[in-house]
């Protein structure tokens, strides 16, 4: 019974130790866009070039990739970036892709 006790707290501690996250996070699965920065107009954004970089991990232990704003730009030639996005997303941790887009002329 002391056992099943301490899991279940331990349990407990694990499920809500994220609750206090600067962005949303699934525990089983996470799709999500946020905005990073607005460096400037967003204008008419149909007219904006459109850059996007990525990186991708495997069970948090082995991550790859750029997904930094320069190679975003720098994949659409965009000289001057106008705002930046963010996207993630992640099965149970297992895998998770993100992506940096990058809008600008």
């Amino acid at each position: 019974m002391k056992k099943s006790l301490i899991l279940a707290a331990c349990a407990s501690v694990a499920l809500l130790a994220g609750c206090a996250q600067t962005k949303p996070v699934g525990i089983w699965y996470t799709e999500v866009s946020l905005p990073v920065a607005v460096t400037g107009e967003s204008g008419n954004i149909d007219k904006l070039k459109v850059g996007t970089s990525k990186c991708e991990s495997l069970l948090n232990l082995v991550a790859r990739g750029d997904a930094s704003v320069a190679a975003a730009a720098k994949s659409a030639k965009i000289s001057k970036i106008h705002f930046v996005d963010w996207k993630a997303k992640s099965i149970l941790g297992i895998i998770s892709d993100y992506e940096c887009v990058v809008y600008g002329e």
